[in-house]
């Protein structure tokens, strides 16, 4: 049984997994062309697997940035991973606590909102199932980002072949995911209002935590009014 939750998991990863290996391209070309060298470039998707934040980080290495802020933005940019662990925590307690440990290293957007709907369906996210899609999912990160490091020359201008375009796209498919959920009409919509209004007062990478924080506000502020009903409804897709 153990073993069927395990590559169950791996089929969803499989989808994410390609789904998510244009970034992982770009990722790779991006680094090297900033003079990080390719087995660096592999390493840091391997040590760090943080997706945007990795593009944050090596767009501002050549860029003769303090040190601090890089770190700074980085946690900008990732501060919604805090909140991904906060929601998904009180499913993971009946993992050893060096399980559940390596579980948020893999906590990321993709990870979350599949385990959410795991929950949803199952009512738990068993480990074998999870492992099995995190680890499809990261081995093609970290594949993706070297075949991009090596090889990334040949992509040329992401804007050019409209790839840039990709990863709104992919976030506004996990997003939209959660569509059903009580009160997503009113929790996005003002979460995107403050990304936007921060992006040009405050700027990027700002404006990522900006709009996490003013839905979370929005959802507690707003969630006293939502049925009980409703709260408890299962959202499906």
């Amino acid at each position: 049984m153990q073993q069927n939750f395990f590559w169950q998991g791996a089929k969803t990863g499989l989808v994410i997994g390609f789904s998510t290996m244009p970034f992982g391209l770009i990722f790779g070309a991006i680094a090297v062309d900033g003079g990080i060298t390719p087995l660096h470039a592999t390493m840091m998707s391997a040590v760090i697997f943080g997706g945007a934040s990795q593009l944050v980080g090596v767009q501002m290495f050549g860029s003769h940035v303090p040190a601090w802020l890089i770190v700074l933005s980085v946690f900008a940019v990732n501060f919604r991973h805090v909140l991904y662990s906060a929601a998904i925590a009180p499913h993971l307690r009946s993992y050893h606590s060096l399980t559940r440990a390596l579980a948020f290293f893999f906590l990321t957007d993709p990870q979350f909102a599949e385990s959410a709907k795991r929950v949803d369906g199952h009512g738990r996210v068993e480990p074998s199932w999870y492992f099995g899609m995190a680890t499809i999912v990261y081995a093609l990160w970290v594949g993706s980002s070297g075949i991009g490091a090596l090889f990334g020359e040949m992509i040329g201008d992401p804007a050019a072949l409209a790839i840039d375009v990709l990863l709104p796209v992919y976030f506004l498919g996990l997003v939209l995911g959660f569509r059903r959920r009580p009160l997503f009409s009113i929790v996005v919509p003002v979460s995107a209002v403050a990304s936007i209004v921060a992006m040009h007062t405050i700027g990027s990478p700002w404006h990522v935590s900006a709009g996490a924080l003013a839905g979370v506000i929005a959802a507690v502020l707003l969630h006293r009014d939502v049925p009980a009903a409703a709260a408890t409804e299962e959202p499906g897709l």
